[in-house]
């Protein structure tokens, strides 16, 4: 993988991280374009990558994450702790995920883009129905509701299906608030992201770093790493108030059009 590439391959996990078409489909689709389709040699690099976005998510929503932080520390049973609890609780489907079918999940990144096709089809069905479904909104994100939205979250560890949308859109079909949705969405995944990249990275010492990198130079690795970091601050900010408008279904074309071409080409 040249530098260039992974600047461009950068840039597509940065600006499609937070919108809802998603990344790694993307991901999978640009590598297919480069002939870089080896989903094994590159999953590496592709955890690198959402390294990056879920930095960037810590720039962005860094007010929040203080405000948090500032709650829990507290020791209190107070909005803050509510709202750390219920990313907890939303972490224990994609934590069940990743502990009993790590390698199987690992195994569909390599298998083509006619399951990212088929996939980005779901996550644009997912986002049709969310947009015309109008049930009575909460104020609050309850557990059960977290729980369930966590449930999205750990179905789209699946190329194709995007994290962003399907959590979202889940939140939405459930009758949560839409302006509270995206922030909740961001913040549930830094987590689970960054507990893989922990475990990956212990891995990649085992085997040693360039053989877990699949041959990418460093420079390339940097590269790619800068570029998801930038362009993800910007489509984090951006997605925000995208959700709050409720603009959602023009995602879900752009979806039903790349999945349908994925699958004619796979």
């Amino acid at each position: 993988m040249s530098w260039i590439q992974a600047l461009l391959l950068g840039l597509l996990q940065g600006l499609t991280e937070y919108l809802p078409v998603s990344s790694s489909g993307h991901l999978a689709i640009g590598q297919a374009l480069f002939g870089l389709d080896d989903g094994s040699s590159n999953l590496a690099f592709t955890v690198l990558l959402h390294v990056a976005t879920v930095l960037s998510t810590v720039v962005i929503l860094w007010s929040e994450i203080v405000w948090l932080f500032k709650d829990l520390f507290k020791f209190q049973w107070n909005e803050g702790t509510k709202y750390v609890v219920n990313i907890l609780i939303s972490m224990i489907p994609v934590a069940i995920v990743g502990f009993l079918f790590k390698d199987k999940v690992e195994a569909v990144f390599g298998s083509g883009l006619l399951i990212v096709g088929i996939m980005l089809l779901v996550t644009a069905s997912l986002l049709t129905f969310s947009y015309f479904a109008k049930p009575r909104q909460k104020e609050e994100i309850s557990p059960l509701h977290a729980f369930i939205i966590g449930i999205a979250q750990a179905c789209a560890v699946m190329p194709g299906l995007s994290r962003s949308g399907s959590t979202i859109a889940t939140g939405l079909l459930l009758g949560n608030k839409k302006e509270k949705l995206a922030q909740f969405s961001f913040l549930m995944v830094i987590p689970p992201i960054l507990g893989e990249a922990l475990l990956d990275v212990k891995d990649m010492f085992e085997v040693g770093v360039s053989e877990a990198l699949g041959g990418i130079s460093p420079v390339a690795a940097l590269v790619g790493f800068l570029a998801a970091f930038i362009s993800g601050c910007f489509a984090c900010k951006w997605m925000i108030n995208i959700v709050k408008k409720g603009k959602l279904i023009w995602f879900a074309v752009y979806c039903f059009i790349v999945g349908g071409l994925a699958i004619i080409f796979a």
